[in-house]
C-alpha cells in the first residue's frame, strides 16, 4: 500500500489527470502485490528506481499488461542495452525442442513480448539512444524470423525431402528484409517487409516430392503464419509481402532467374527506390558456404537493378513524381499530425537520402549503404546537401523516431499519429524531456520545418519565372471594388469580358460570402493574391465571364483550405490549365470543386495529357496502395476513389482539348474500370479467405471466380459517369465448403462464400464516402435478374441461358466479356458464350422478339412517346439513335452467328460491324453508315455529359451531320428489321 501511494504521488505531481491517476492506481494494486517485499521497498525508497518504473509503466499500457501477466519479468528488466548475442542466448534458453507448433508459437510470442518490455523500458528511460533501440528491435525481428525458419524447415524437409537443383545440391531459402528491417532501423510496432528467394529450380526427393517452388511456398506460408497470426499471446511481427515481384498477385517465392527477369523487364523506379534497403536477414541453411555464395549472387543481381554505373539523371523525373505523390498523400489524407507520413516527417528524411542514393549511388559507391544516418553525412561530403544539413536532418530524424516510439510503445499499435488525449500528450512530452505539450510541440515543429524545407529543395522542379510576376493593379481594383461601377465595367469590357455586369456580381457575391468574411489573415492574404491573378489570366480566355463562374465553384470550395490557392499562385501554368478545362467543361469544374485534391493533376501537363496503357494503370494503382495496410479498408477505398477521379479527369482533359479521340476515350475509361475491378476482387478475396478459408481447400492467389462485364463495360465503350453492368460467376463445387476449420476460422459452404464475396465487391464499389462512390453497379443482367442468385456457377449460367433466357438476354450476351478474375474460368466463359451465340435460331421469331423489345424501350424511354419525331431527339433511345444500331448488330450476331462464328469474337459494336461487312451480311455502305452514326452519336453523348446537358436535343438544334446520321439509321432499321437482309433470309 505504501509503495502504491508513493508511485501514485509521483504521477499526481507530474500533472496527470485524476482519471489517469485512478487507472495507474489500479495497475499498481494488481501488480505490486506480486513482487517481493525487497523490490517493493526499493520502489518506495530509491527515487531513481521509482522514477524509472513510473516513466516506463505509466506511458506504456502494453508494458503494464505484460508485467501483470508475467510479474517475474520485472526482475529481468535491465538498464544496459543488450547485444545480439544476448538476444540469441535468451531465445536459446527457451529450448529448441518443441512438442508442437502451438508450443513453438507460444514461446516465440512470449520471447518477443518480454524482449519488447525491456526495449520499451530502456527507451522510455533514455538508457538507450535512438539507434540502439532500432538496432535491438531489428535483432529481435531477425532472430524471430530465423527461429521460425529453423522450426518449419526440418518438418517440411522430413515430409518432402530437401529442395535441390539438378546437381542434387540443397537450395537455401533467403529471406530479404526490406525497409526499416533491412536498414537495421525497425521501430517499436513496425510490420516487417519481406521477400523470399532461392537460387535454382528443381525438386525435392522425399516421400512426398514437390518442386522447389512449392516447397519454399509451404515454408514461406508457415513462417508468415507463425509470425503474423494473432493468438492469446498476441503476435510476433506483422508481415508484409507486397514488395515482392508483381505484389500480391505474384508468386510468394521466386528463384533468382525469375527475379532477374522481372527486374530487368518490368522493374519500376519505385522498386529501385525500395531495394536500396534490402538485406538478407535469415535463411534455411544459415552459416553454410552455399548460402553465402547465394547471398552474394542475390546482392549482385539486386545491385545491378538498383544502381546505374553513372550519375543517373534519368531517375530524377520518377523521383519528382514519387515526391509529388508523397505531398499529395499528405494533403489528401490530412496527415499533418503523423510524425512519419506527415509533412516534415520521417518519410521525407528517408526520401532525401534515397533520392540521392538512386541518382549517384552507381558512381559514388559509398552511397550504396542502407543505413540512413550513415548516408546523410556522406551526402554532405558530396555537396548534395548544404553544409550543416546532415546534422540537422540527423537530429530531426532521431527526435521524430523517439517520438514515434513514445506513441507506439503506449499500446504496441502501429501508428505514428500524435495523440489528442491530454494525458498521453503530457506523457510523450515528458518522455521527450519537455515540461509540457506546447514546449514539445514547438520543438517538433522546428524539426519538421527543417525537414520540409530540405524536402522541398531536393530535385525541385525548376521555378516558373512567371509565378511571382506582378499583377496589373487594375485586377486588384476589380477584386476589391476600388473603382466606380462604370469604371469597372468599362475596364472589363476593354479586356474582353463578355458580360461585365455578371462578372462584377459574381465577384461581389464571393467577396461578401461568410467563408470569405471569416478568413484568417493568412487565408485572406492568399485569396487577395490569387483573385487578381485569376481575373488577369481569365482575360486571355475566349469567354472569361462564363468561365469565372465555373472557377468560383472551386474557389468557394477551397477558400478555407488556402493551400490550394497557393498551389495555383505558385504554378501559373496550372492556373491556365484550370481555366482551359473549366471553360471547356462544367463537368470538370464541378469535379475539381468536389475533389480539390485533383488540382495536383494540373501541375504537370505531361501527366495530365499522358495516355497510359493498362499495364501502367495497374502499376500505378499497385504503388498507390502498396503502403496502405490491408486491414485499413477506409484508406484503401479512399485511395482507389482518388485514383479513379484523377484518371477520369485526365480522360476528360484529353477529350475536351482534342488530344484523345472517342475510341481511345472509351478504351481508357474501360481500362480504369478493369484495373479497379482487379484490385477490388483481389482485396475482397484476401479478406474472405482470411476470414473463412479457401473454397474446397483450394489455396490460390486468385479466386475461382470471374466478373463478367456487360453493356458499355463489356463493349469497351464506357463513358464519363457510366455505371457497370456486372454478372458474377464461380466454378467451385456446389456441394463443397471452405477449409476455415483447418485455419482456426469459420467454415462456409461454397455458395454462401461466393455470395458474400460478391456482396463485398459491390460494397467496395458502391459505398458512398466523402469522395463519392467508386462506381454505380447494376446486377440485373444476372440469371433471373434481381430474383436470381447474386453469384452463379458457370454450369448454372449455361443451363439458364440455354433453357430459360429471353431473347433480350442473349442480345446482352453479345456485349459480355470477363473483366476480372481467374483466366481459365474466363476462357471457359468465352467458350460458353460463343456456343450460345452460335446456336441456330428461327430468324423470323428472333426478328419479332428484337423488334418487340425495341418498341417497348422506345415507348418507355424515348422522347417521342406521342409518335412525333420532329421536336426532340434522344441520342440513345429515339428512332435512329444508338440503341437502334446496337439492336441491329445484336440481331445480326444472333441470327447469323451459327454460320459465321467470327461474329462472336468481339464485344464492341464497331468491330462487330466490320465483321458484318466482311461476311456480306451487311453491305460496306450500310456498315459505313452505321459506324459513322454510332461514333457521331457517342461523341455527342460524351460532349453533352461533359457539358452537363441532357441527351435529349431539340431537332432544330441538331448539327446537320447528326441529323443525316439519324435519318440513315432510321432508314436502315426500316429496311433491315422489317425483313432479314437480302440474301440471308433463311436459316440455311
Amino acid at each position: 500500500m505504501e509503495t502504491t501511494e508513493h508511485l501514485c504521488t509521483l504521477v499526481a505531481n507530474a500533472g496527470f489527470s485524476s482519471q489517469k491517476q485512478a487507472r495507474y492506481r489500479l495497475f499498481c494494486e494488481r501488480f505490486l502485490p506480486q513482487l517481493s517485499d525487497e523490490l517493493r521497498t526499493t520502489l518506495t525508497t530509491d527515487a531513481a528506481t521509482a522514477q524509472s518504473f513510473v516513466s516506463a509503466t505509466l506511458n506504456s499500457e502494453f508494458l503494464q499488461g505484460q508485467l501483470e501477466k508475467f510479474p517475474h519479468w520485472y526482475n529481468e528488466l535491465v538498464d544496459t542495452p543488450l547485444s545480439r548475442q544476448t538476444y540469441e542466448q535468451a531465445w536459446a534458453q527457451r529450448g529448441h525442442s518443441f512438442s508442437c507448433l502451438q508450443d513453438f508459437n507460444k514461446a516465440l510470442r512470449q520471447f518477443r513480448n518480454q524482449s519488447m518490455c525491456g526495449i520499451i523500458w530502456r527507451d522510455f528511460n533514455r538508457h538507450a539512444d535512438t539507434l540502439t533501440t532500432t538496432q535491438e528491435l531489428t535483432w529481435l525481428a531477425e532472430i524471430c524470423v530465423q527461429a521460425a525458419v529453423n522450426f518449419h524447415y526440418p518438418l517440411l524437409r522430413e515430409k518432402h525431402g530437401a529442395p535441390c537443383n539438378r546437381d542434387h545440391e540443397e537450395q537455401p531459402l533467403l529471406v530479404l528484409g526490406m525497409g526499416k528491417l533491412g536498414a537495421g532501423e525497425l521501430n517499436l510496432s513496425s510490420d516487417i517487409d519481406l521477400i523470399f528467394a532461392y537460387p535454382e529450380t528443381g525438386d525435392t526427393h522425399g516421400r512426398k516430392p514437390v518442386s522447389n517452388q512449392e516447397f519454399f511456398i509451404f515454408l514461406g506460408k508457415a513462417l508468415i503464419q507463425s509470425l503474423d497470426t494473432v493468438t492469446a499471446d498476441g503476435f510476433v511481427f506483422r508481415v508484409d509481402m507486397r514488395l515482392r515481384p508483381f505484389g500480391e498477385s505474384g508468386a510468394l517465392v521466386s528463384h533468382f532467374d525469375a527475379l532477374e527477369n522481372y527486374y530487368q523487364t518490368q522493374g519500376r523506379e519505385w522498386e529501385r527506390y525500395a531495394m536500396i534497403k534490402a538485406r538478407v536477414i535469415a535463411s534455411s541453411l544459415p552459416g553454410e558456404a552455399r548460402t553465402q555464395l547465394a547471398i552474394t549472387e542475390l546482392y549482385q543481381l539486386l545491385s545491378s537493378f538498383t544502381y546505374r554505373k553513372y550519375v543517373d539523371f534519368s531517375v530524377v523525373e520518377a523521383l519528382r513524381k514519387l515526391k509529388q505523390m508523397i505531398s499529395q498523400e499528405v494533403a489528401r489524407r490530412k496527415l499533418g499530425d503523423d510524425v512519419k507520413l506527415g509533412a516534415g516527417g520521417i518519410r521525407e528524411i528517408e526520401f532525401i537520402a534515397q533520392a540521392f542514393q538512386l541518382i549517384r549511388g552507381g558512381r559514388d559507391i559509398q552511397l550504396q549503404d542502407n543505413r540512413l544516418l550513415t548516408v546523410l553525412p556522406l551526402l554532405e561530403d558530396l555537396r548534395c546537401l548544404p553544409e550543416g544539413m546532415a546534422t540537422q536532418l540527423t537530429n530531426a530524424y532521431c527526435f521524430l523516431r523517439d517520438t514515434e516510439h513514445a506513441i507506439q510503445g503506449f499500446q504496441d499499435k502501429q501508428t505514428q499519429k500524435l495523440p489528442s488525449d491530454p494525458d498521453q500528450q503530457r506523457g510523450i512530452a515528458q518522455l521527450m524531456g519537455y515540461q509540457d505539450w506546447p514546449a514539445f510541440y514547438d520543438a517538433l515543429n522546428a524539426h519538421r520545418n527543417t525537414v520540409k524545407a530540405e524536402f522541398a529543395a531536393v530535385i525541385a522542379t525548376p521555378e516558373n519565372k512567371q509565378s511571382n510576376a506582378p499583377v496589373d493593379g487594375l485586377w486588384a481594383d476589380v477584386w476589391h471594388n476600388a473603382l466606380s461601377e462604370d469604371s469597372l465595367l468599362k475596364a472589363l469590357t476593354d479586356v474582353g469580358y463578355e458580360d461585365p455586369k455578371r462578372t462584377l456580381s459574381a465577384i461581389a457575391e464571393l467577396r461578401e460570402c461568410h467563408p470569405v468574411a471569416a478568413l484568417q489573415p493568412v487565408g485572406r492574404e492568399r485569396l487577395d493574391n490569387f483573385m487578381p491573378r485569376l481575373l488577369e489570366t481569365l482575360g486571355e480566355s475566349p469567354a472569361p465571364s462564363a468561365t469565372l463562374e465555373r472557377v468560383l465553384q472551386l474557389v468557394r470550395a477551397v477558400v478555407r483550405r488556402s493551400a490550394y490557392l497557393l498551389l495555383l499562385i505558385e504554378n501559373p501554368d496550372a492556373l491556365r490549365q484550370l481555366i482551359t478545362l473549366t471553360q471547356a467543361s462544367p463537368w470538370i469544374a464541378e469535379e475539381l470543386a468536389r475533389r480539390p485534391a485533383l488540382l495536383d493533376e494540373l501541375l504537370d501537363p505531361r501527366n495530365l495529357y499522358h495516355l497510359p496503357q493498362k499495364s501502367e494503370l495497374i502499376d500505378e494503382l499497385r504503388r498507390t496502395t502498396l503502403r496502405i495496410p490491408t486491414d485499413d479498408l477506409e484508406a484503401q477505398m479512399d485511395a482507389i476513389r482518388y485514383f479513379r477521379s484523377a484518371h477520369a479527369l485526365r480522360v476528360a482533359a484529353c477529350e475536351v482539348t482534342g488530344a484523345l479521340p472517342l475510341m481511345k476515350v472509351s478504351d481508357y475509361l474501360t481500362w480504369i474500370a478493369e484495373t479497379l475491378l482487379d484490385f477490388v476482387v483481389a482485396a475482397s478475396w484476401r479478406e474472405m479467405t482470411e476470414r473463412y478459408g479457401y473454397p474446397d481447400g483450394d489455396e490460390r492467389a486468385t479466386p475461382n471466380f470471374i466478373v463478367v462485364g456487360y453493356g458499355k463495360l463489356g463493349g469497351i465503350e464506357l463513358g464519363h459517369g457510366s455505371d457497370l453492368d456486372l454478372v458474377f460467376i464461380h466454378n467451385a463445387s456446389t456441394t463443397g465448403e471452405t477449409d476455415g476449420d483447418k485455419r482456426g476460422a469459420k467454415t462456409l459452404d461454397n455458395q454462401t462464400f461466393y455470395m458474400r464475396l460478391g456482396q463485398k465487391i459491390i460494397h467496395l464499389l458502391t459505398t458512398r464516402m466523402a469522395s463519392g462512390a467508386l462506381y454505380e453497379v447494376d446486377m440485373r443482367l444476372r440469371p433471373s435478374g434481381n430474383s436470381g442468385m447474386l453469384v452463379t456457377t458457370l454450369t448454372a449460367f449455361t443451363k439458364y441461358q440455354q433453357n430459360d433466357a429471353w431473347t433480350w438476354e442473349h442480345q446482352a450476351l453479345v456485349r459480355a466479356r470477363p473483366v476480372a478474375g481467374d483466366t481459365e474460368l474466363a476462357a471457359a466463359f468465352m467458350r460458353v458464350r460463343e456456343e450460345l451465340l452460335c446456336s441456330a435460331r428461327d430468324r423470323e421469331k428472333l426478328l419479332a422478339d428484337v423488334v418487340n423489345m425495341r418498341d417497348k424501350m422506345r415507348s418507355h424511354l424515348g422522347s417521342d412517346k406521342d409518335g412525333d419525331y420532329t421536336r426532340d431527339f434522344h441520342l440513345k433511345q429515339d428512332r435512329g439513335g444508338i440503341v437502334d444500331i446496337e439492336f441491329m448488330v445484336q440481331y445480326a450476331v444472333l441470327g447469323w452467328g451459327h454460320q459465321n462464328p467470327g461474329l462472336t469474337t468481339y464485344t464492341d459494336n464497331i468491330r462487330i460491324l466490320e465483321c458484318l461487312a466482311q461476311t456480306g451480311i451487311l453491305s460496306t455502305q450500310e456498315v459505313d453508315d452505321l459506324t459513322g452514326a454510332y461514333k457521331a452519336f457517342r461523341s455527342m453523348g460524351h460532349k453533352l455529359t461533359l457539358q452537363q446537358k441532357s441527351s435529349v436535343i431539340a431537332v432544330s438544334e441538331l448539327d446537320e451531320d447528326i441529323r443525316i446520321a439519324r435519318d440513315k439509321v432510321a432508314k436502315l432499321w426500316q429496311k433491315l428489321m422489317s425483313t432479314p437482309p437480302a440474301g440471308h433470309r433463311n436459316n440455311d
